[in-house]
């Protein structure tokens, strides 16, 4: 019985890691071509800082940027350290993970059948995008970044953006009276360091993949048949447990929509939504990176946000639905 188990587990997961390797890789690949050409910062500066164009024109380079949420923090925090304004790297934060060609095509490859996750997918997440880039937006950046990037950000700013104080020059009270040198980008940048930093990166989400497979296996194939109907069936608590699940499984926006196929017919499609929204944004992992981008007080109000803002499309994709 227990071999059986065993046996049934390792199909699952086998199927599932080999239909999500190649979009890891293509997700990787994307990412680190994506940092190697980032433009200057003069570049950057003229950038929207509009509450709406700002996010939206973010959610636009997301696009055409593709990078799951691994790659795109670094290149946010980039964006952010060279004058970008807030309200567009936001958007690119927070859309690029669901808002890109890659994750759309992985969606369609892994559900092909419910072709309403086309479209619900990415509105739900340029919508989370958006709104949580807006609250952000109304809120000074000494409150929200965190203080190496805020030093470099200040830097950077125009002459007459702030106060010497304000901007943290190093000639008023500040810690770090030389702003530590930004690492270069554009075509000066070798690509041999970003060949590196990419097969770190891949190593890395490597690993998660091969648990997040894992996990979604065992879940699928060990978890009480009648339990998990009962759970998944119901409107509010099925997108709470799944919400929960993607914060501990969800391994990259390119790929979660497999370790999703899973459990998938198991759940209601408010559930699923959430899952494959709140997953890309809200992780185990993310939260470690976001740590490089924000201050703690402002990864607590990221999550909270986009943790109700996933339940909110969740129920609201049930009432429509069943």
């Amino acid at each position: 019985m227990v071999l059986d188990h065993l046996s049934t587990s390792w199909s699952v997961f086998q199927a599932l890691f080999l239909e999500a390797l190649p979009f890891l890789l293509i997700g990787v690949a994307l990412a680190t071509m994506a940092r190697h050409w980032l433009p200057p910062g003069p570049v950057l500066q003229c950038l929207p800082d509009h509450p709406l164009l700002g996010p939206l024109t973010g959610a636009a380079m997301g696009f055409a940027l593709p990078a799951c949420e691994c790659g795109n923090v670094p290149v946010t925090r980039q964006l952010l350290a060279s004058g970008s304004p807030l309200p567009t790297a936001m958007g690119f934060l927070f859309a690029a993970p669901v808002l890109n060609p890659i994750v759309l095509a992985s969606t369609w490859a892994a559900f092909p059948d419910q072709p309403w996750l086309l479209w619900a997918r990415p509105a739900a997440g340029l919508a989370m995008a958006l709104l949580v880039a807006t609250l952000l937006r109304f809120q000074k950046d000494a409150a929200i970044l965190a203080p190496n990037l805020l030093q470099e950000r200040g830097f950077h700013q125009p002459a007459g953006a702030g106060s010497l104080l304000e901007r943290s020059a190093g000639l008023v009270g500040s810690a770090y009276p030389v702003p530590r040198p930004l690492p270069s980008t554009g075509r000066g940048k070798s690509w041999r360091l970003s060949v590196l930093h990419g097969t770190d990166e891949l190593v890395k989400l490597s690993s998660l993949l091969i648990l997040g497979c894992a996990v979604a296996a065992l879940l699928q194939t060990t978890l009480p048949r009648d339990w998990l109907l009962a759970v998944g069936q119901a409107p509010t608590l099925s997108v709470l447990a799944l919400m929960l699940l993607a914060v501990v499984i969800s391994v990259c926006s390119s790929v979660d929509a497999f370790l999703a196929l899973g459990f998938a017919s198991q759940v209601t499609p408010g559930a699923l939504l959430a899952f494959l929204v709140l997953g890309p944004v809200i992780d185990l992992k993310s939260l470690g990176l976001y740590g490089t981008v924000f201050c703690r007080s402002a990864m607590v109000f990221v999550g909270l946000s986009c943790g109700v803002l996933a339940l909110l499309a969740g129920q609201w994709t049930n009432f429509l639905m069943l």
